[in-house]
């Protein structure tokens, strides 16, 4: 039962946060600008996170030596989100969403080149299916075409993201509660992108009742629930099983452009998603496979007298 359960959260993970352009294409087709749209979306994500940790009487105390720890990591959450808009403006958002998906290969690149995390066959492969993937997706098409500028922001999404697992895995924050821990890096993001929209003079307010509807909802469901049953997921089924699961994520992307905002989709793209998707699935399964061949390869050795 517990094993279903987790299932079942880390589907609802993956389908959450791939529903973020059904709230945020709206909002940037009534003339709402990347900073504003994300302003309202960490500020209600903020809320929202904060009320249910009232909710579970969790505390919300931190040391002051967390602080440039929540900062950083709120840069990178800041820019991969960032990236992440300004990328829909380029390509469809399945192809956006399957290149941000990208994510866990950066994360192992940069576990080898700052960390001298040793990197298998297994991971090469998944490097070279990924650079094949994004590849085919970046070739002009009739369908859902993207540009080589457009793929470059989409793919800094990525490192970004990548950036803010691996800060969050490596610095002093790592066994924090991870509601609190989302809270105060969401409340630092709110803070980043208000300013931001100050400074540069693009702060909007919601242009109608329908945009307030979808920044709440792109603030509870893409953000806030899909942080929550990850959690619930990871705890349920670990942390493999949660990442494979991570696929339906862009899927549902593809699923959103092409039957709610009239995205073609053609064979050639669909193939350069397959082969993302097999290249993160081999680098969250690389121990699995190695595991498996390994012991295969011990059944079939001849034996010598």
């Amino acid at each position: 039962m517990s094993r279903f359960k987790g299932i079942l959260y880390g589907m609802a993970t993956s389908v959450t946060f791939g529903l973020i352009p059904l709230f945020t294409l709206p909002l940037m087709g009534k003339g709402m600008v990347y900073d504003s749209i994300l302003f309202y979306r960490f500020l209600f994500a903020s809320i929202a996170l904060g009320l249910v940790m009232l909710v579970k009487k969790e505390s919300f105390r931190i040391d002051r030596k967390d602080l440039p720890v929540f900062i950083l990591l709120a840069v990178f959450y800041t820019f991969s989100s960032l990236f992440l808009l300004c990328g829909y403006g380029y390509m469809g958002a399945g192809v956006a969403t399957t290149l941000h998906f990208t994510y866990p290969v950066f994360v192992t690149l940069l576990m080898l080149c700052l960390f001298r995390e040793k990197a298998s066959w297994l991971t090469w492969i998944a490097i070279a299916l990924a650079v094949c993937g994004v590849a085919l997706l970046s070739l002009p098409s009739t369908g859902m075409s993207a540009d080589i500028k457009g793929i470059v922001i989409v793919l800094l999404s990525a490192v970004a993201y990548g950036s803010y697992i691996v800060g969050v895995n490596k610095s002093r924050v790592r066994n924090m509660n991870s509601r609190k821990l989302a809270f105060y890096v969401f409340i630092f993001t709110t803070l980043i992108f208000g300013g931001k929209t100050l400074v540069s003079g693009d702060f909007q307010l919601p242009p109608d009742l329908p945009a307030v509807g979808n920044m709440i909802l792109l603030a509870v469901l893409p953000t806030v629930v899909s942080n929550i049953t990850l959690v619930l997921a990871v705890q349920n089924v670990g942390g493999t099983l949660t990442s494979v699961l991570g696929a339906l994520e862009p899927l549902t992307a593809v699923c959103i452009g092409a039957l709610v905002f009239g995205e073609d989709f053609t064979l050639r793209e669909g193939f350069g998603i397959l082969l993302v998707l097999t290249a993160v699935t081999v680098i969250i399964l690389t121990g699995v496979i190695q595991g498996t061949v390994s012991r295969v390869f011990r059944k079939i050795r001849p034996r010598h007298a």
